[in-house]
């Protein structure tokens, strides 16, 4: 099948990229930064993803996976108004068979910067409304909102012992997920799925769930 993927430079949306290819898939990459992906069945493409009137003509997609996001001034810019834009011109058409959000546990939490929460809660709406057009064509759409995932992006945090302690107190699984661990979930939602879709799912350790029940012993 013919994939497209944003944001492959790095991080998520390599691994997932690289997973693909593994499976006898065609790539697509759009980011902003240059390729470090090397296969015969990638194609790379420099673009910013807010940059609609540049977009290139391209073949139809099979399955597109919004991943490219930022957290910073540019966030609503990017994550969300980007990821519309991407999605209205490469996965809205009838031979389209899956669309993947990544979104963010923070879009169902809040608890993240301002700018970033709202643009992930947008995401999240999007995938629903996404979901509800495209299923004339049987095709499903969903958003996998991801707690921690260990990432270069992350090493703020990582890599310092009390910070990491303090995230650890309150993820009961006591760890944070892979990256190679994101990219099957994103394998399975778009390629072994056909019933799932409108869905925001939530992964993330149980972090967000960790209630505590407080009752006499």
């Amino acid at each position: 099948m013919r994939i497209l993927i944003t944001g492959t430079s790095s991080g998520i949306g390599k691994g997932i990229a690289e997973k693909f290819l593994s499976e006898g898939h065609c790539v697509t990459g759009f980011d902003r930064k240059e390729a470090t992906i090397q296969h015969t069945a990638y194609t790379h493409i420099r673009m910013d993803i807010r940059d609609k009137a540049h977009f290139p003509a391209l073949e139809p997609f099979d399955i597109v996976i919004n991943n490219a996001g930022v957290q910073n001034e540019e966030d609503i810019d990017v994550n969300l108004k980007g990821t519309i834009a991407i999605t209205e011109t490469y996965a809205i058409h009838p031979g389209i068979r899956a669309v993947l959000m990544i979104g963010s546990a923070s879009g169902h939490n809040g608890s993240e910067f301002p700018e970033y929460v709202a643009s992930k809660g947008g995401v999240l709406s999007y995938a629903k409304n996404v979901a509800l057009r495209i299923a004339r064509y049987g095709a499903t759409c969903n958003s996998l909102d991801f707690g921690g995932v260990l990432t270069e992006l992350n090493k703020p945090v990582m890599e310092d012992k009390a910070l990491w302690n303090q995230i650890m107190d309150v993820t009961p699984l006591k760890r944070w997920m892979t990256v190679e661990e994101t990219a099957d979930w994103a394998y399975f939602m778009t390629v072994t799925n056909r019933f799932c879709t409108g869905q925001n799912i939530l992964i993330d350790g149980l972090e967000a769930g960790n209630a505590h029940f407080v009752w006499p012993e």
